[in-house]
């Protein structure tokens, strides 16, 4: 009993401190979201080649990984807008070209130099992970910059949390209702992926997750509620989706967490894996919107 209330007590405090550094990257200003996410992007990297390892049984040098996420590090990096500059000189204009050739000659020369036969199968999964990780995390900051508004060159007023955030809860609300009502009414398997995951689960998540972001959205930030429903529904069907395909890559690798970033809590992947599917989306319902 004594242990179990020190595992539930780590995982508590785990819990805390890991909301407590989301919260302070997602509102405190833009160059702390930046800083999250470019964290978070490499976390999610370096347990995603943990994964192609044991699925594919070969082994990427650390100079291989670090081609890999130095090419999708400057992928990312390509979305940040002019606000996104010191002294006059940008991310995108001064950062993007020297990271990708250093890291395409980093990737090239541990190909070459490697002892290790790299198998074409694990190099496509190395550089799928640039769409997967690199191109969503790249669409979130450009998410980020959509409500920055502009007087001339100066940044006038800042509303570009407000939709990563959308996105972020409408996940959270969505697994957490989805986890209540399938424990609740839950009878039908959703996939033999997940078999946790209950039709009555999903539906029900969905369903409260668009509800209740949508009227917070409205009667509280006052946003535009279409918008919002839009945002809060595909960031509950597809971050599903998200969370599926992170399953099937746990059990492919015969794993059950990515990682142990949080105790009891799993890693990087665990944590965002639904995130990391929904963005694309999101970021394309929003742009057809805004046209």
């Amino acid at each position: 009993m004594a242990l179990n209330k020190t595992v539930f007590k780590t995982r508590a405090i785990s819990a805390v401190v890991f909301a407590l550094l989301m919260l302070c990257g997602l509102l405190w200003n833009p160059w702390s979201f930046l800083l999250l996410f470019s964290i978070i992007h490499m976390g999610c990297w370096w347990e995603y080649f943990n994964l192609l390892e044991k699925i594919h049984g070969t082994v990427f040098p650390r100079l291989q990984r670090l081609g890999f996420m130095l090419m999708g590090f400057a992928l990312m990096l390509s979305f940040c807008g002019p606000y996104y500059s010191l002294q006059g000189y940008g991310i995108r204009g001064n950062l993007v070209l020297p990271l990708s050739t250093a890291g395409f000659l980093l990737l090239a020369y541990s190909l070459l130099r490697s002892s290790h036969v790299l198998r074409p199968k694990a190099f496509a999964g190395a550089m799928a992970g640039i769409l997967y990780i690199s191109l969503s995390w790249g669409l979130m900051l450009s998410l980020r910059q959509m409500g920055f508004v502009y007087k001339g060159q100066m940044l006038y007023a800042d509303f570009g949390y407000l939709l990563p955030l959308v996105l972020i809860a409408s996940i959270w609300i969505n697994d957490t209702m989805a986890y209540i009502v399938g424990s609740m009414i839950g009878r039908t398997p959703f996939s033999k992926i997940s078999p946790k995951k209950t039709w009555e689960g999903t539906i029900g998540g969905a369903i409260l997750a668009v509800v209740v972001v949508t009227a917070v959205a409205y009667f509280w930030l006052q946003t535009n509620w279409l918008q919002t429903a839009a945002v809060a529904a595909t960031a509950a069907i597809v971050g599903t989706a998200g969370d599926l395909l992170e399953s099937w890559l746990k059990r492919r690798a015969g794993v059950k967490d990515s990682g142990n970033m949080m105790p009891g809590h799993g890693g990087f992947l665990d944590r965002f894996d639904s995130m990391l599917l929904a963005t694309p989306f999101v970021w394309l319902v929003v742009m057809l919107l805004q046209a």
